[in-house]
């Protein structure tokens, strides 16, 4: 394998990340504050120099995108497209973090490396052309991010968060290595446009490939943490530090759904493994339609709002599967939905995570939607952030959630197969409005029974007018996303 210097330029998301992610270690572990704080704006700042290099290859890569590493990694623009926007959850999340630690006693300096390590990961995911190297992104990802949920070292609810979600991915993280072996088996490739070529000069129906190609399809729902494979998410949901909840409900997701796609367009479109009664598409309306409508109904009963929103994450898991199975069947259009419901469900859900984390003192984390009430009267501007939020969830105009459902079941109703699926996402919408109002009611029209006692941080602020100006930009003028999200090409 010849090494061409120029592979270099095109890995620089990646490569920054991780390098910047090592120096934040030297930097903790060499501090002679106790407070970590300063770590924020210089991780946030690798954020923005990431974001530049990731506008910088956009035009560069061009729509066919660059094949890099001996066609191991492929930059194209969705890859780009994807980084960007876990990049930019990273650095919402990040901005949630100095006062929230604080607050909670727990200014542990590797929260930041571990944010921009699993970010980098990310970046490898997405960009995989190869299954090898996406299992290695995915687990640079899922460590991280594993040691995320527990870093709240003091808090029982952490410690078993995080052995919940380790012991599941580790299972889902099996079960992909095992899909992965079988299909390599079967096709004696892990290249992903290679196991396309390998299968379409195979006889239909190979089973030695379809039960890979499930295999890798289960293991992709359980990192999603769509029904029935959603067990650990609301545990470490609840039990992680609440900016890594944002990190992981927003980031963590949009990666695990465009990797999926990835290797789902790119190694199984063929009509034999996506169209038929074992292939991908059939067996994830199924579960888009199970989770939409169990997750919905369970969050309808938490009086946690934490907790209420896992379960509104994991009902968006179901949406965003529906946006898998349209892009299969319908095409291009499909996919510039899915991702600029990707862009705005990551603003949309820092957001709403931040102000869960705003809220909250030290020992008093004010998590029972009772613990709201009021809240409008004393900060208002802090319970019309988090009603946009609410609202954007619910799918409410002129909100990014609005669009990002509208574009999203409209693409899906060009084929009628889907219609069903369609009308299961628009009613489990309109229930999920119940338990986003119920929020809204406590904060505007219920007396408070004690006053909050927020916490103080100007990033944390910062972060939350950034993510609300996002939803209502996205909103208001979907054009330029759409615009970015429809010259996103999937590249093989």
């Amino acid at each position: 394998m010849r090494f061409d210097p120029n592979d270099l330029v095109f890995a620089s998301p990646f490569l920054l990340l991780s390098g910047l992610a090592c120096a934040l270690l030297l930097l903790d572990a060499f501090a002679r504050t106790a407070s970590r704080a300063f770590l924020c704006p210089l991780a946030v700042a690798s954020c923005v120099l990431t974001l530049g290099a990731l506008a910088h290859l956009w035009p560069e890569v061009g729509e066919q995108g660059k094949s890099i590493f001996a066609g191991m990694v492929l930059v194209d623009r969705f890859s780009l497209f994807v980084t960007a926007t876990a990049v930019v959850g990273a650095a919402l999340s990040m901005m949630l973090a100095p006062g929230f630690l604080r607050e909670h006693r727990f200014d542990y300096g590797e929260l930041y490396p571990l944010v921009l390590f699993a970010t980098a990961g990310v970046s490898l995911m997405v960009s995989a052309s190869d299954m090898v190297t996406l299992f290695l992104g995915l687990e640079t990802m899922s460590l991280s991010v594993y040691v995320l949920t527990g870093s709240w070292r003091t808090n029982a609810r952490s410690a078993e968060g995080a052995m919940k979600y380790f012991l599941m991915g580790a299972f889902a993280s099996a079960i992909l290595l095992y899909g992965m072996a079988l299909v390599y088996g079967s096709t004696g490739t892990t290249g992903l446009a290679a196991v396309d070529r390998a299968a379409a000069a195979m006889k239909e129906g190979d089973a030695v490939l379809v039960i890979g190609m499930v295999m890798i399809v289960v293991a992709f729902v359980f990192k999603v943490g769509a029904v029935p494979f959603h067990m650990w998410a609301p545990d470490a949901y609840q039990g992680a530090p609440t900016p890594i909840t944002a990190f992981m409900a927003a980031a963590v997701k949009a990666a695990a759904f465009a990797a999926a796609l990835r290797i789902l367009m790119t190694s199984f479109p063929a009509p034999g493994l996506r169209a038929t009664g074992n292939g991908w598409v059939y067996l994830l309306s199924g579960i888009s339609a199970i989770t939409m409508i169990f997750a919905n109904l369970v969050a309808m009963r938490q009086d946690n709002v934490k907790r209420m929103l896992a379960y509104s994450s994991v009902a968006h898991a179901g949406y965003l599967l529906l946006g898998v199975v349209a892009v299969g069947v319908v095409g291009a259009e499909a996919r510039t939905a899915l991702l600029y419901y990707l862009l705005a469900y990551t603003f949309t859900t820092v957001g709403a995570f931040g102000v869960v984390a705003w809220i909250g003192s030290r020992g008093n984390e004010r998590l029972l939607i009772d613990d709201w009430s009021g809240l409008a009267s004393r900060h208002p501007g802090m319970a019309l952030a988090m009603t946009i939020f609410l609202l954007s969830l619910g799918g409410f105009p002129p909100t990014a959630g609005f669009f990002g459902k509208f574009y999203l079941f409209k693409a899906a109703m060009q084929r009628s197969e889907l219609y069903p699926l369609v009308f299961v996402g628009v009613a489990s919408s309109l229930v999920s409005v119940y338990y986003y109002l119920r929020v809204v009611m406590a904060m505007y029209f219920r007396p408070a029974h004690r006053p909050a006692e927020p916490i103080q941080s100007s990033t944390l602020t910062w972060a939350l007018a950034l993510s609300a100006l996002g939803v209502l930009a996205l909103g208001l003028l979907p054009g330029p996303a759409l615009q970015l999200a429809g010259a996103s090409l999937l590249g093989k």
